[in-house]
C-alpha cells in the first residue's frame, strides 16, 4: 500500500501558505482561546470525547476523516492541513496511511503542540500485517482473477483449482501457517483491540494534561472510568471466546481484525490483508477458502463493513455449504458515517455489536 507520495508537495505548499497567513494574523489573535485538538479517525475521536467528559465544550475537537471515508483511501484537503497546522494537539494512527500528516506537522512547527502517534505509543504491542495460508498477496503476478459469477460455474472452477492450490500455493509459508510480506508494514487497525484501547486512552489523558494542565486530574479520572467500561467489555469477549465451540473464523474479504482475534486466541483465514487494495479474488484463493469452510464445518462466513459481499458469496457457491449459510459483517470502524454518529453509536457500542455478531460464528 504505497500512497500519498503525490501529496508531498501539496502538503508542503499548503502548510507553508498557512504559516505565512497565520504569521500575519498572530498579533490580532485573542488573548484566550479554546484548545484545538484534531483526531484523524473516529475511534480516537470517541476516546477523546470520553476523556474530556464535561470539558468537551471547552475545547475545539475536530474529527478529520468522516462522512464514511475510509482511512486507506482518504485524501487531505487544504483545510485539513490547515487544521493540523493550527492545532494544539494532533492524534493520528501513525501508519503508512498517515505519512501525509507527519509531513504537514514537520512543515508547520508550532511551539507546545502535542503530537500523539498511536502506533508509537503502543511500542512492542504493534503487529505487522501478515499473510496467512490461502490469503491472496498483492503481487505483480497477473493470474486471472475470478469474475465471481454465482451458481454452478463458480463451484466447478473452484473444484478444478482446489487440489492444485493445496499443493503449490503455500510453499513459502511459516510452520505455523503464516508468513509476512517481503516489506512488512505495520498493521494500522490498532483500535480493534480493547486491550490496546485501554493503553491508548490513558496515553490520551496524559497528552491532554500537557495542553491543559489545569484539568489533568479530571482527564485522568475520566480516563479511568472509561477504561473500566472497556475492560468490562473485554471480559465479555474473553468469556465468549473461552467457551466457543469454533476457534476459527473465515473472511471472504479484507481482514483488519488481527489485533482483535490475537487477543482471544482465534484463528482466521481471509482473502486479503487488512490494508489490501485488491477487490477481486483469484481462483486459488476462492477454492482454498471454500475448502476451509467445508473441512472446518464453519457455520458462517464474514465480510467487513462497506463490502459488497461478492467474494464471500463466491466462496459459499464454491463450497458444499448451504446457500443459507449466514454472511455476517464485522465493523472495522475504518469509516463512520454522519448518520451513525448522529444516531448515538460510539466506539463501545460498535465493539459490543461486533461481539454479538462474532458469537453467531463461534458458538
Amino acid at each position: 500500500m504505497k500512497k500519498f507520495a503525490a501529496f508531498a508537495m501539496f502538503v508542503l505548499a499548503t502548510a507553508l501558505m498557512f504559516v505565512a497567513c497565520s504569521a500575519e494574523s498572530n498579533e490580532k489573535a485573542p488573548a484566550q482561546k479554546k484548545v484545538s485538538i484534531v483526531a484523524t479517525i473516529y475511534p480516537q475521536y470517541d476516546w477523546l470525547k470520553n476523556v474530556l467528559g464535561d470539558r468537551l465544550d471547552a475545547v475545539n475537537l475536530k474529527l478529520l476523516i468522516k462522512n464514511g471515508t475510509d482511512l486507506h483511501s482518504y485524501k487531505p484537503s487544504a483545510q485539513d492541513i490547515a487544521a493540523i497546522a493550527s492545532a494544539d494537539m494532533v492524534v493520528f494512527v501513525g501508519g503508512e496511511s498517515d505519512e501525509w500528516i507527519e509531513k504537514a506537522l514537520k512543515a508547520t512547527p508550532k511551539e507546545g503542540r502535542v503530537q500523539v502517534n498511536l502506533l508509537a505509543a503502543l511500542g512492542d504491542r504493534v503487529k505487522e500485517e501478515e499473510v496467512v495460508e490461502g490469503m491472496q498477496e498483492e503481487t505483480k503476478d497477473e493470474k486471472p482473477a475470478l469474475s465471481l459469477p454465482k451458481g454452478r460455474e463458480t463451484k466447478e472452477i473452484a473444484e478444478e483449482n482446489h487440489e492444485h492450490h493445496e499443493h503449490e500455493a503455500h510453499a513459502e509459508k511459516h510452520e505455523d501457517g503464516h508468513h509476512h510480506h517481503e516489506e512488512a508494514e505495520n498493521d494500522e487497525h490498532i483500535w480493534l483491540s480493547l486491550k490496546n484501547a485501554e493503553l491508548l486512552v490513558m496515553n490520551l489523558a496524559d497528552a491532554l494534561s500537557k495542553v491543559d494542565t489545569a484539568h489533568a486530574t479530571e482527564y485522568h479520572m475520566n480516563a479511568g472510568l472509561y477504561i473500566a467500561k472497556i475492560s468490562a467489555l473485554d471480559a465479555q469477549y474473553r468469556a465468549a471466546t473461552d467457551s466457543a465451540h469454533f476457534k476459527t473464523i473465515l473472511f471472504g474479504d479484507r481482514f483488519p481484525f488481527r489485533y482483535l482475534v490475537d487477543d482471544y486466541g482465534i484463528k482466521y483465514f481471509a482473502a486479503f490483508v487488512g490494508c489490501s487494495a485488491e477487490s477481486e479474488a483469484s481462483f486459488e484463493t476462492v477454492a482454498f477458502l471454500a475448502g476451509k469452510m467445508d473441512s472446518l464445518a464453519l457455520p458462517a462466513i464474514f465480510t467487513i463493513d462497506g463490502s459488497n459481499g461478492k467474494i464471500a458469496r463466491a466462496i459459499l457457491d464454491a463450497s458444499k455449504k448451504s446457500k443459507e449459510t449466514p454472511v455476517l459483517t464485522l465493523n472495522s470502524m475504518q469509516s463512520v458515517t454522519d448518520a451513525q454518529m448522529q444516531s448515538g453509536v460510539d466506539y463501545l457500542s460498535m465493539m459490543q455489536s461486533n461481539l454479538e455478531v462474532l458469537k453467531k460464528a463461534i458458538k
